[in-house]
């Protein structure tokens, strides 16, 4: 026993010398610190979990693991100022799909089974889904099956449950506040933010932290009432049928679960770069646009540049002109169109950069399509650098000022864009206060300001042939479409909603 003892007190002393004796401090660069330490990729994560956990129950878990992967899925745009049929021909020898075939297949397969549903059913029946299920032949099941391509009865039963739900779908319908469709999230009132701010959005999804230091205080939830006064203001939403693809529009991705890396570029005859590989999500809001020949085209907040060079490629538009404020992402800009476009666009007077602050641009009628890709909280980015996050304690009033800045920034893009024109509004984020809820600010600012009568495009039914690649979070949204990260297809987020203006 005394044996024992003795150990016991030799232990102690050990670990007193070497850890705890009285006295003893570590650096900060000292191990122990610096896994104490939280980063400001913690920080976000937390943030997310805290926020979008609420908003996107039991599939947080699966976009918060698609998040967190290094790797995310691209998809290809081929460079129609180099070898377009090269480069075409190549791609597919990789196994790579074109989009737009994709998507037609998948179309005449949801055509067949919707007529197949009225034929039998009427456009009415609550019971169709499960007819359908039961009568659909199983050789018709077979060639699906046979084409790769999942079921679409699960797609065509949540098509039709929407359908349902909006028979008086032309009938303006009353807004609702972002409080009556997501009110199980609890608003922590300790939070406080510098009133300066003039903050006007809700305050139903912004967990944030104290900001010390100031002298004057008011409750964060003070701030995000807007939508409270916004109850008897009505949008009219429309059902848009089909997404357009552009006829020299060629875009190339891998199918579900499929993280085939697409090589790098090499440059073609033409001294330019074969493909432009961006986030697979990234191709939507550009489709929503539906360019036409003859187009003027506007991009607010272009860079890096990727969706104007998209915008391009579909060879469709008169004039394109991507703008930003800030000279370094100027840059970038013209960076990605040296290198995909070297000045040939210039010389055929296609394309055109600009640095002006998007809230300012005064233009009206100019243009008949603008692109509205606003900055936001970049989720995937955050969680995967300390670099520029905005997520660091010195950019907290940049961040609670984001929804702001982003509602004047659409706002004025509704006033700017011809009567019978396209505004089509993007993020990469999951908040719906930085999607929906700024599309709501703005619509109804662009109604008191400037008289703008807007209409809202539901895209769901555009969108269903595409389920088959992309997943779209289903969160109640009133305006917008959202493209979630996966385990299966991760790529995204990518927000976007799809305004046409009639006055």
């Amino acid at each position: 026993m005394a044996l024992l003892l003795d150990k016991l007190r030799l232990k102690k002393i050990v670990k007193l010398s070497v850890r705890y004796v009285a006295g003893s401090t570590h650096g900060k660069d000292h191990w122990s610190v610096i896994r104490k330490k939280k980063t400001t990729k913690d920080k976000a994560l937390e943030y997310f979990d805290d926020f979008y956990a609420n908003v996107y129950k039991n599939n947080w878990k699966d976009i918060r693991t698609a998040l967190l992967k290094k790797e995310s899925k691209y998809l290809a745009v081929v460079n129609n100022f180099s070898d377009t049929e090269k480069i075409r021909s190549n791609l597919e020898l990789l196994g790579a799909l074109n989009l737009r075939s994709v998507y037609n297949v998948q179309k005449k397969n949801v055509d067949f089974f919707k007529s197949k549903r009225e034929a039998k059913y009427g456009k009415s029946d609550d019971d169709i889904q499960n007819s359908i299920e039961t009568e659909t032949s199983l050789d018709r099941m077979s060639e699906l099956q046979a084409a790769n391509y999942p079921n679409l009865l699960e797609a065509e039963t949540d098509s039709d449950k929407t359908d349902s739900d909006k028979k008086n779908e032309n009938i303006p319908i009353k807004l609702q506040s972002i409080d009556a469709s997501l009110n199980d999230i609890n608003i922590d009132n300790t939070r406080i933010v510098d009133s300066s701010l003039n903050l006007s959005m809700l305050h139903e999804y912004v967990p944030t932290s104290k900001l010390k230091g100031l002298d004057d205080w008011v409750l964060e939830s003070d701030h995000y009432k807007f939508y409270t006064k916004a109850d008897d203001f009505k949008v009219s939403v429309e059902n848009e049928h089909v997404l357009p693809f552009p006829e020299h529009l060629h875009v190339y991705t891998f199918e579900r679960d499929n993280y085939t890396r697409f090589p790098n570029p090499k440059k073609g005859s033409t001294g330019v770069l074969d493909y432009y590989l961006f986030d697979g999500g990234s191709i939507l809001p550009v489709l929503a646009l539906d360019i036409q020949l003859g187009d003027i085209v506007l991009d607010m907040c272009a860079a890096p540049g990727g969706k104007a060079l998209t915008i391009l490629q579909t060879l469709m538009p008169r004039l394109v002109i991507a703008n930003d404020v800030i000279e370094s992402r100027i840059k970038r800009i013209k960076n990605v169109m040296n290198q995909f476009v070297s000045n040939i666009c210039e010389k055929e007077n296609m394309f055109l950069i600009t640095q002006q602050d998007a809230r300012t641009i005064n233009e009206n009628g100019r243009y008949n399509k603008i692109l509205v890709d606003v900055p936001c909280t970049t989720d995937r980015h955050n969680l995967h650098t300390d670099e520029n996050n905005i997520f660091k304690q010195s950019r907290v009033k940049e961040r609670l000022k984001l929804p702001e800045i982003q509602s004047e920034i659409l706002a004025n893009a509704l006033k700017l864009v011809s009567v019978g024109g396209t505004v089509v509004y993007s993020t990469c984020s999951l908040s719906p206060i930085q999607n929906d809820g700024v599309v709501q600010v703005a619509l109804k600012k662009a109604w008191q300001e400037n008289n703008c009568v807007m209409v809202v495009k539901d895209m769901t039914e555009a969108l269903l042939p595409l389920r088959c690649i992309y997943d779209f979070g289903r969160i109640g949204l009133k305006y917008g479409h959202i493209v979630i990260p996966t385990c299966h297809n991760n790529w995204g987020p990518m927000y976007f909603c799809k305004i046409v203006k009639v006055q």
